[in-house]
């Protein structure tokens, strides 16, 4: 197996990686409310559907699902506190 030192290093690759379009990219100015709110959302609709589908659920094994609807829902709870205190704080500098 080659060792890492006997690989020439060519500079034009590293040049290239430097100058690829990726590397001209620039981050997005995202906060996450938005992706957090809407995941939130998203697992808490899922829990109302799966309390309504109670029975079904149960008797094909799937209960659980209940539970990881739930604990998505409660999860996003803090992830969303945690997002939106963190765009005040980008927000107020």
């Amino acid at each position: 197996m080659p060792d890492a030192a006997d690989r020439p290093e060519d500079s034009a690759t590293a040049e290239s990686a430097v100058s690829s379009p990726a590397a001209a990219l620039k981050p997005l100015d995202v906060d996450g409310v938005g992706a957090i709110l809407v995941g939130t959302i998203a697992w808490g609709v899922a829990l109302l559907a799966c309390l309504l589908l109670r029975d079904q659920l149960a008797s094909n094994g799937r209960g659980w699902w209940s539970g990881v609807c739930l604990a998505g829902f409660l999860l996003g709870l803090p992830g969303l506190w945690f997002v939106r205190r963190r765009r005040a704080a980008y927000t107020a500098r």
